[in-house]
Parts: structure tokens; C-alpha cells; sequence
């Protein structure tokens, strides 16, 4: 006979008579009890409304996302922000001012400049003074900083994996209610 059935569990209810629940009609309830999401995880049952709700389910979930892709970094002694770096750098093609890095920066409040010093002490980048204007620097990825990049193109499935419980139609639907809420 299926387990799913012949299990059942006594539920004590405060003045009535126990019910019993199979296993199937447990899972159900923890599925809606797990439902509700952001409530169960940071242990706050309302919100003011469902925009304060979304702005804390943001902050929630950025820290949720960064804690996940910590361990992509924390393997090859980098941090986020030097990730970042490099993967501007490679993107660019061609050396560019740490103007031009921090414009193009996720994180727009970090020191760009102590950053690619970091960077240039483990020699993924190199520094040139700019032929314009010689107040201003370069920085171009070295070998060793593209290979870096290349060893961790590699992982990019796993990285994947983090947001793999939304289809890719909704994390188009995602991206296009993000892009819109940041352009109002």
C-alpha cells in the first residue's frame, strides 16, 4: 500500500476531537504554510502594504543572493567588487580610467581606486598613465586576470542554479519590473 496513505498523524486541536492527517494533507499545509514566503523568514506577518513588502523582499533577497554567491568568490580570493572589476575591464575591450570602472560599477559606493590597487597586487590588472591627460590612469586585465574570469565562465551553470526555482520567462518578466521600477 502507498506510505503516502497508511501514514497518518494525530493533529490536537484545542476543544474538538484530534484529526488525523495523512501525509499528503501534512505536505499541503506545509507547503502553504512555506508559502508565505518573506512572512515565515524574517518572522514579520504584515506589512504597512504591498510596496513596503516589496522593498523589503528586495533588501531581503539581495542578501539572500549575495550569501549564495559568496562561495563563487570566497574559492578564488576575490571579493564581489573586484569580480565586478575584472568582468568591466574584459568587457571593455581596451584600458579605461577608474572613472569610466566606477560609472560602469554595481556597487557605485565602492573605492574603485583601493580596489584596483587590490587587483593590481594580485596582477589581474595593470595601471598606465593615461596619454591625455596625465593625471589620470588606465587599467587594463592582465592574462592572469582574463584567465581568472575564464575559470570562473566555467561555473556560470551553478551560478545559474541560485535563481533556477523561476522559469526564464519569469525572470524576463523580473528584469523588465526591475529595469522599470529603477527608471521612475
Amino acid at each position: 500500500m502507498n506510505s503516502l496513505k497508511t501514514k497518518r498523524i494525530r493533529v490536537v486541536r484545542k476543544f474538538s476531537k484530534p484529526l488525523w492527517l495523512n501525509n499528503q494533507a501534512l505536505l499541503f499545509i506545509i507547503i502553504i504554510l512555506h508559502s508565505m514566503g518573506l512572512e515565515n523568514d524574517i518572522n514579520q506577518p504584515k506589512f504597512r502594504n504591498e510596496y513596503q513588502k516589496a522593498i523589503i523582499n528586495l533588501m531581503y533577497t539581495s542578501n539572500w543572493m549575495e550569501e549564495r554567491m559568496k562561495c563563487f568568490f570566497e574559492r578564488e580570493h576575490i571579493t564581489p567588487q573586484q569580480f565586478n572589476i575584472l568582468r568591466i575591464l574584459r568587457g571593455a575591450g581596451k584600458p579605461i580610467s577608474t572613472l569610466q570602472i566606477r560609472q560602469s560599477m554595481l556597487d557605485k559606493m565602492s573605492d574603485t581606486s583601493r580596489i584596483v590597487d587590490r587587483l593590481l597586487a594580485k596582477e589581474y590588472v595593470k595601471k598606465n598613465t593615461c596619454e591625455n591627460d596625465k593625471r589620470l590612469v588606465d587599467v587594463s586585465i592582465t592574462l592572469k586576470g582574463k584567465k581568472l574570469l575564464e575559470k570562473m565562465d566555467k561555473c556560470e551553470t551553478e551560478m545559474d542554479q541560485i535563481v533556477a526555482s523561476i522559469s526564464e520567462a519569469e525572470a524576463k518578466i523580473l528584469n523588465k519590473l526591475l529595469d522599470k521600477m529603477r527608471s521612475a
